[in-house]
């Protein structure tokens, strides 16, 4: 059995954060274990409040499952403030977890705001250098390259790769959600032996919620359990990509993804 831990902020309503984490790594064949940086309240229609925990708090739970149990791989999400970002990075470099796959959680899907604006720098100084895969959308990619983007231009998006390779992350796969081509979604994977783009259909889907979570707890089930970087693209993108395909129509708003459709022998979830 190989165990992957989530750092993220909790999602009361299941659809992503922490719940959503463990959801994916059951999914992709791993032990799933957390630590909670933050409880949201939140729900299918947005963000209404965000409680930021101590982090003294945060570095004990990391330090309780560390000094127990094997850790594959690290998988790190919503973060909220600097001293949370320290007290994380801190305790990560004296563990040094074998793959840390870092999602720069920066503003919900509804448009709140999940990382202090003052944090950034603290994230791409403390964090990016121990990255073994940074997953940013291209909002995120923009902040963390200082570039304008063209979402549609591949070069652009490299670019912004590359830029942010000089951080110390060792890849970085922008994900092409916010792209503004109507028929795929490309993600753009770049590290430094190069680049690659993975494709899939764009997919006319309302329950997305929790997607970008979801992927980066994927590829790191998928990197704690050896696959390559280009294999866990590809089956991280697919898993995710069958998701959305089948998200449950919950609540008033933007549902979630249907994390295990496969699971349940391809069969809906009876509503």
């Amino acid at each position: 059995m190989y165990n992957v831990l989530s750092i993220a902020g909790s999602d009361c309503s299941g659809g992503a954060g922490i719940q959503a984490d463990l959801k994916a790594f059951a999914a992709n064949g791993v032990y799933g274990m957390t630590v909670i940086t933050a409880v949201t309240a939140q729900n299918t229609r947005g963000v209404t409040a965000v409680r930021v925990l101590d982090p003294e708090i945060v570095s004990a739970q990391i330090e309780a499952v560390f000094s127990d149990i094997r850790v594959d791989a690290v998988k790190i999400g919503m973060l909220a403030d600097g001293k949370i970002i320290s007290a994380v990075a801190e305790a990560l470099r004296r563990w040094n977890p074998p793959v840390l796959v870092l999602d720069p959680v920066m503003v919900a899907k509804s448009g709140h705001r999940l990382l202090a604006p003052e944090a950034e720098e603290s994230l791409i100084s403390e964090l990016l250098p121990l990255a073994d895969l940074l997953t940013p959308n291209i909002p995120e990619a923009e902040t963390l390259s200082g570039l304008e983007l063209q979402s549609a231009d591949r070069e652009s998006l490299e670019n912004a790769g590359r830029r942010i390779l000089e951080t110390g992350a060792r890849a970085v796969l922008i994900k092409g959600g916010h792209s503004d081509d109507p028929e795929s979604s490309a993600d753009i994977l770049v590290d430094a032996g190069g680049s690659g783009v993975y494709t899939a259909p764009r997919l006319e889907a309302r329950h997305t919620h929790g997607t970008g979570c979801s992927l980066s707890s994927a590829l790191a089930a998928l990197l704690a359990r050896g696959f390559s970087l280009d294999e866990a693209v590809k089956w991280a993108k697919a898993y995710i990509s069958e998701g959305i395909a089948h998200g449950l129509p919950l609540g008033g708003g933007c549902g979630p993804i249907h994390h295990f459709y496969s699971l349940y022998g391809g069969k809906e979830l009876a509503q």
